[in-house]
């Protein structure tokens, strides 16, 4: 790998290359302090917007790929981190109108609880948004990935591409503009390959990322993880692509068979620089995967070669392939204006076989928040039931922590009581001026989001603004029933955003029984006690999601779930236990 660099602060790095579409694209306003690139010309009174972003360091995705029939705007994070959720917020406010929003987002998790939690923040202020998230490898397979799902590669520049066309037609619903997405994103496939790893400026070099001249990795992701297969010695370049093609074609191959070409109308694909191949190298390449592709009787009727997402100067390129309808492919043919987009080729039976600005009044401002005037909570049960409940969380901090110790980085503890002890500051802090309404539950939610950090907190913040938007559409004090089925309703939405459920040994475990029984008429005594019995049953059992689908965990025979029992303390303080 290359140690170095023009640049090495990476901060100037960012910071100064995203502005740099101000210089290179006249139809972008560039919001500086949030890194939000935004199409100026955007009418939000007449057009969905798309909205998507990720972290630095896969240029040209995302921000390069705004403009006149692609993305309406993108949020950068720092290099390889997912961008905040203030960032996305601005991105959506700046071009959110009654047509609605798409959020189109990888399938990281950091990239999936940001962006859903800015969904659920815009969501109560009555912003139409939905959400397609994109997963297009098959490298690690369906058995290894399980429930966390593939991750989103090059395959989501498609994704965008045919979301913006459709967006660019005035009478197109938010309703159309999902339903194409996700049918591109349903017939995807990616696997990538490079001969080395990256070196992120300013950085120490790490001695396991450094492969040895004659090693390459097949099955790598983006963000310079270690690929799925190391290969020594590296195969030709005949034998590697068949290997990948295979991986990507292959409907005997159970654990990746994800797409079958067999009854494609059209096969488009894309052979994209990872960053650091030279285009005479990429264009040696391409040449290969057109012929062998072509030899498996799934001759691609458009082919796209070039540079469209990164992983910063990676020695090395991925395969695409989209299964693809008549309509795909002309909302992919249709022009854009996005500068980063490179346009794709036809290629016909008769080719040969082997072939800055900154204004904050440019932002538009749309729907507030719902149901700020509406009496749904009783203010003195309410301040008292929920410091109860922190007490509890607080008191159970050492033991939680013990618990984190035995199987994760013994911080769930911490975590737990710094965000309890944020809220109980904010309603000693508030109390005279606690109000009876979806307002107190937004301060609630905003301040756990601001306090709270970690996976933890994304799941907690996302579950308490559903529960604001689902409690806004109350008309009086809601009681226990009315809770409940508030609750139910959060709980969706926050399954919409984690394939986490009951058996994965999470904070679910717990969370999913209690909002169950409460809104099923059971009581919050009855309810509290399901969600203590859910906690204690996540004792042995194997976990299926975070860090465990890729690395060993121990100690799970002999501890509950940390993050389980803490909301265990939590319910019980709710109802009084």
């Amino acid at each position: 790998m290359s140690t170095k660099h023009f640049v090495t602060d990476i901060d100037k790095l960012v910071l100064n290359a995203v502005e740099t579409l101000t210089l290179t694209n006249p139809d972008v306003l560039y919001y500086k302090k949030d890194k939000v690139i935004v199409k100026a010309s955007h009418d939000p009174r007449t057009h969905v917007a798309v909205v998507s972003g990720g972290g630095a360091g896969h240029e040209p995705a995302h921000a390069a790929f705004v403009g006149e029939g692609m993305l309406t705007a993108a949020a950068s994070g720092w290099i390889f981190a997912s961008p905040s959720v203030a960032q996305i917020v601005r991105a959506i406010s700046a071009v959110a109108g009654p047509k609605g929003v798409l959020l189109i987002i990888k399938n990281y998790t950091g990239d999936i609880f940001q962006f859903s939690l800015a969904a659920e923040k815009v969501r109560i202020r009555g912003i139409a948004v939905e959400v397609v998230v994109v997963g297009d490898d098959v490298a690690v397979g369906k058995t290894k990935s399980g429930k966390v799902g593939r991750r989103g590669l090059a395959g989501t520049v498609f994704v965008q591409k045919v979301a913006g066309a459709v967006a660019e037609i005035e009478e197109s619903t938010l309703t159309e503009v999902v339903a194409a997405a996700k049918e591109v994103a349903d017939n995807l496939v990616t696997v990538g390959v490079s001969l080395g790893h990256v070196h992120i400026p300013g950085r120490k070099v790490e001695e396991d990322n450094i492969m040895a001249d004659d090693e390459a990795e097949l099955g790598l992701g983006i963000h310079n993880e270690k690929g799925c297969v190391r290969l020594q010695p590296i195969p030709s370049l005949t034998d590697l692509v068949k290997t990948m093609l295979d991986q990507l074609t292959d409907q005997n191959d159970i654990d990746r068979g994800y797409v079958d070409f067999s009854t494609a109308e059209n096969v488009v694909l894309m052979v994209n620089n990872l960053g650091g191949l030279s285009p005479l190298e990429l264009g040696a390449i391409t040449y290969e995967v057109v012929g062998q592709l072509s030899a498996l009787g799934l001759r691609p009727t458009r082919l796209f070669s070039g540079t469209y997402m990164t992983s910063l100067d990676g020695p090395g390129f991925s395969i695409t392939l989209l299964k693809a309808s008549d309509k795909i492919l002309e909302y992919l043919d249709a022009p854009t204006k996005a500068v980063g987009f490179t346009p794709g080729s036809v290629l016909t039976a008769d080719s040969p076989s082997r072939v800055v600005v900154e204004s904050a009044n440019h932002e538009t401002e749309y729907g507030h928040t719902n149901g700020h005037s509406k009496p749904i909570i009783d203010p003195a049960k309410f301040s008292s039931t929920v410091k109860l409940a922190c007490e509890k969380v607080i008191s159970a901090e050492p033991q939680i922590t013990q618990y984190d110790t035995v199987v994760g980085d013994g911080d769930c503890g911490y975590t737990l009581k710094r965000a309890a002890e944020a809220v109980m500051f904010f309603l000693n802090s508030s109390s005279a001026d606690i109000s009876p309404t979806v307002a107190t539950l937004f301060q609630l939610a905003q301040t756990v989001e601001n306090n709270m950090d970690g996976t933890s907190g994304a799941i907690f913040s996302i579950f308490l603004h559903a529960l604001t938007t689902a409690a806004s559409t109350a008309e009086t004090v809601l009681d226990e029933n009315g809770w409940g089925l508030a609750a139910a309703e959060a709980l969706k939405k926050l399954y919409a955003a984690t394939p986490a459920r009951p058996g994965d040994r999470t904070l679910i475990d717990a969370l999913a029984p209690f909002v169950d029984t409460l809104a099923a008429g059971g009581g919050i005594e009855n309810a509290a006690l399901a969600g203590r019995q859910g906690a204690e049953g996540t004792k042995g059992m194997n976990a299926s999601l975070g860090r465990a689908v890729y690395v060993d965990a121990k100690g799970y025979d002999r501890v509950p779930d940390p993050g389980a029992v803490g909301v265990a303390e939590l319910i019980a303080g709710l109802a009084g236990l």
